[in-house]
C-alpha cells in the first residue's frame, strides 16, 4: 500500500465512527453549520490549525473537512490499554504535557511525510470563549519541516459543548468555518513562522467574530 494513503484499519473505523457517532451528532444533537469545505484538498499533507475550547473539538474538525486528522493525545491516555489501542488506530499520539516533546513532534512529521492531514490547535490549549490570545509557533514549524500547506478552521460554540461539573454534552449550537489555504512556509527562520502564525491567528479570529 503507497504511503501516501491513510492505512486501510484506521480509514475503515474513521469512516465508522464519523457515521455512526460524530456526524449525526454534529448535524442535528448540536445543529451543526459548515463552510469552506471546498477549501480543503483531499489528498496530500496538510497542517490543519484551530482555534480550541472543547474535547470534542478534534472529532469535529476531522469530520468537517472530510478526511482524517491526526491529533497529540495526552500521554496518560496511552496507558490505558484499551483506548491506547484504538486512539492509535485513529492517528492520535501521545505529547507529554509541559515540555518540548520531541517524540510527539517526530510523530506529527512522520503522518505527515505519509500523506496525512494533522491537527494543531494553534494555542495549545483550550480558551474559554474559543478565540485565540497567544498562539504557538509549533503549526508553522511542523508545515516548514513537511513542506506542507496550512487549513485555518474555526470552531464556534463548542464551548457549550460540556459545562462545568457535567460529563453529559449538551446540545449546544455549533459553526465550523474553514478558511482558505496559507501557503507553505518558506523557512524556518524565526521571523517568518512568527508571521505565518500571527496570519493564522488572524485569520481564524476573524471567522470565528462571524458567529452563528
Amino acid at each position: 500500500m503507497s504511503q501516501s494513503r491513510e492505512p486501510f484499519i484506521s480509514l475503515a473505523l474513521y469512516h465508522a465512527f464519523k457515521w455512526s457517532v460524530v456526524s449525526p451528532m454534529l448535524h442535528t444533537y448540536f445543529r451543526g453549520q459548515i463552510y469552506g469545505v471546498e477549501n480543503v484538498p483531499q489528498s496530500g499533507p496538510l497542517v490543519v490549525v484551530s482555534n480550541h475550547a472543547s474535547y470534542f473539538d478534534p472529532p469535529i474538525v476531522s469530520n468537517c473537512v472530510r478526511r482524517p486528522v491526526a491529533y497529540m493525545a495526552k500521554q496518560e491516555l496511552f496507558d490505558i490499554p484499551i483506548l491506547a489501542k484504538m486512539i492509535k488506530l485513529y492517528g492520535a499520539y501521545p505529547v507529554s504535557r509541559g515540555s518540548a516533546d520531541r517524540t510527539a513532534i517526530r510523530s506529527a512529521l512522520e503522518y505527515l511525510n505519509k500523506g496525512w492531514a494533522v491537527g494543531v490547535f494553534l494555542q495549545g490549549t483550550r480558551t474559554p470563549d474559543g478565540r485565540i490570545t497567544d498562539a504557538k509557533r509549533g503549526a508553522a514549524l511542523l508545515a516548514a519541516k513537511a513542506k506542507a500547506p496550512i487549513l485555518p478552521v474555526s470552531l464556534w460554540g463548542t464551548e457549550g459543548i460540556l459545562k462545568k461539573g457535567s460529563a453529559i454534552p449538551q446540545s449546544a449550537p455549533i459553526t465550523v468555518r474553514i478558511g482558505k489555504l496559507i501557503d507553505t512556509p518558506s523557512s524556518t527562520n524565526k521571523e517568518e513562522l512568527e508571521a505565518i502564525t500571527q496570519k493564522c491567528t488572524t485569520v481564524i479570529n476573524e471567522m470565528h467574530d462571524l458567529g452563528r
